[in-house]
């Protein structure tokens, strides 16, 4: 199957599924009450992770011929789509829901899958922990890369659009990395299995785009986060002919950014790093006057920036895609800084 039928697949099983979804969460009580550090204003249905799942998978069993690796990330994102569900209909504590997390991502070892190769800009040989006797490194690494990207776009999800616009453009040019491989059959897969993604993305976006009729959830979320960590070690990191970590990781340079920088305020601040707060990004500008709709466009930009710098990388333009990661980094530290700081003086202003 070419790859526009493979993309069309995966959209119009996500039309078709995301109103049924949408109908279950009502059913289930996966209901998103306004109020707190939620921005919207009605409840809303938020089980639309299972439509994301739903299409993403039967366009992979029509499209792909399945072996161990694409079972491996099937029972892998299966368990954490069920983790997911549960979460978003009965909540689950955020340590819990990380062991879970991290008891999916080990799924894989079980099926072959493992960074014991991978490969770095300006270094011409692969570092394989393997040949070094250095094998646990690899798992470990392998965990800690897919647990991290189930979180990452786990924070990512706090607007209307925004999670699963950010992870179309990633499936996108992970797709277009894919796809530049053309004698590795794990690559050839992965770039189908990128534009399936893509499309069911796109397909949930017209119910999702703000003002959005459903959110994906935790299951969509996480499942989404766990699904582009291994298709990328599947696909991407066990070959030197791209940038193998640094790729993925400038991709979704916007929401690990924002990631790390609520790690380090939270610790400043002596909470939890599993405890939410305001101070994401999309807060910053909603703060700072921006609607939903405009603070979701500007954060695609701002991934399609990070995303034109690995692009640029991968074609060994260096030095336009390290100016184009300056200034993207000079923007958000802006955002996140300078209106922190403005939120501090504010707040000093009104505890006296």
């Amino acid at each position: 199957m070419t790859y526009g039928l493979t993309f069309l697949l995966g959209l119009i099983i996500a039309v078709l599924a995301t109103p049924i979804t949408m109908k279950l969460a009502k059913k289930w009580g996966a209901i998103a009450q306004p109020g707190g550090r939620h921005v919207h204003s009605r409840p809303i249905p938020r089980l639309g992770g299972l439509a994301i799942y739903a299409a993403f998978w039967i366009a992979a069993l029509v499209t792909q011929v399945w072996d161990r690796t694409i079972w491996g990330l099937f029972v892998g994102s299966t368990m954490i789509l069920v983790v997911g569900i549960w979460d978003d209909v009965r909540e689950i504590r955020p340590l819990y829901k990380f062991y879970w997390q991290i008891a999916a991502a080990a799924v894989l070892l079980a099926f072959g899958f493992s960074m014991n190769s991978i490969s770095l800009p300006f270094i011409e040989k692969s570092i394989n922990f393997q040949d070094l006797g250095l094998s646990a490194i690899g798992l470990i690494l392998m965990l800690f890369w897919v647990v991290g990207l189930v979180n990452t776009v786990n924070v990512s999800d706090g607007l209307d659009g925004l999670a699963a616009g950010i992870c179309f453009i990633v499936a996108l040019l992970l797709f277009w990395s894919a796809d530049r491989i053309v004698d590795q059959p794990t690559a050839h897969s992965a770039a189908y299995l990128m534009l399936a993604l893509a499309g069911a993305l796109l397909g949930f976006l017209f119910f999702n785009f703000p003002p959005a009729r459903v959110f994906m959830g935790d299951s969509g979320s996480m499942f989404l986060g766990y699904i582009i960590g291994g298709i990328s070690i599947m696909g991407l990191l066990k070959t030197a002919t791209i940038l193998g970590l640094v790729f993925p990781l400038l991709v979704l340079g916007m929401p690990v950014t924002d990631l790390t920088f609520a790690i380090i305020r939270r610790k400043l601040r002596g909470q939890s790093i599993a405890k939410a707060d305001r101070g994401h990004l999309h807060h910053r500008l909603l703060d700072a006057g921006f609607t939903q709709r405009q603070a979701v466009l500007s954060m695609y930009g701002l991934s399609a920036c990070f995303g034109l710098s690995a692009v640029l990388g991968a074609k060994g333009q260096w030095i336009w895609a390290f100016a184009v990661l300056c200034v993207v980094f000079a923007l958000l530290i802006t955002i996140l800084m300078r209106q922190a700081a403005r939120l501090a003086v504010f707040s000093r202003r009104h505890s006296k």
